[in-house]
C-alpha cells in the first residue's frame, strides 16, 4: 500500500469514528460580493500591468494559476483547477488563457506577460511552429485573446525567476 492511500485511509477512519451531529451545509451566498470584485476605477488602467502565470500537474490533478500585478504594485490572483486530464503543454496554455481572460475581464488593456513556457511564448510570437495538433485550437484561442489588448508583450522568464 502507498503512503498516500496510507493517510488517505487513516483521515477516512479519523472522520468515520467521528462524526459531526450538529452538520450544516456550507451556504454557497457570498453576502459581501463587492469585496471581491475589481471597480471600474482601478488607479493605472491606462498604465502597463504585468502577469506571470504558471502550470502544476501531479498525479492527483492539474492547476493553474497566475499573478496581475497593477502599475501601482497591487497583485491579484488567478488559481483555477482543471477538470480535466491534459499534458504539460496544454496546461501551460490553460494557464496563460485563463489569465489572459480574468486580465480582459478587468479591463487592463495594456499587458506585459512573463512566463516560463519557452514553447508558449515563441509560439506566440511566432518565431516557433504549432506542430502538436493538440495545441493548435489552444493557440489559435490564444492569439484571439491577443486582439482584444491594446498593448501586449511576451517575455520568457527562467523557471528560477517566474
Amino acid at each position: 500500500m502507498t503512503r498516500k492511500a496510507v493517510k488517505g485511509s487513516v483521515i477516512i477512519n479519523l472522520l468515520a469514528e467521528n462524526p459531526i451531529d450538529d452538520y450544516e451545509a456550507l451556504d454557497f451566498e457570498f453576502l459581501d460580493k463587492h469585496i471581491n470584485e475589481i471597480s471600474e476605477e482601478i488607479e493605472g488602467h491606462s498604465d502597463v500591468w504585468k502577469m506571470y502565470f504558471d502550470r502544476a500537474i501531479n498525479l492527483s490533478c492539474n492547476g493553474i494559476g497566475a499573478v496581475l500585478v497593477s502599475p501601482n504594485g497591487k497583485h491579484f490572483s488567478v488559481a483555477v483547477k482543471l477538470r480535466f486530464e491534459c499534458t504539460n503543454n496544454v496546461a501551460k496554455y490553460e494557464a496563460c488563457m485563463s489569465s489572459l481572460q480574468a486580465a480582459i475581464e478587468m479591463k487592463i488593456k495594456k499587458l506585459k506577460v512573463y512566463g516560463d513556457s519557452a514553447l508558449i511564448i515563441y509560439q506566440v510570437k511566432g518565431e516557433w511552429q504549432t506542430k502538436d495538433p493538440k495545441l493548435v485550437p489552444h493557440q489559435k484561442y490564444l492569439l484571439e485573446l491577443i486582439q482584444k489588448f491594446e498593448e501586449i508583450s511576451f517575455t520568457h522568464l527562467g523557471r528560477d525567476k517566474n
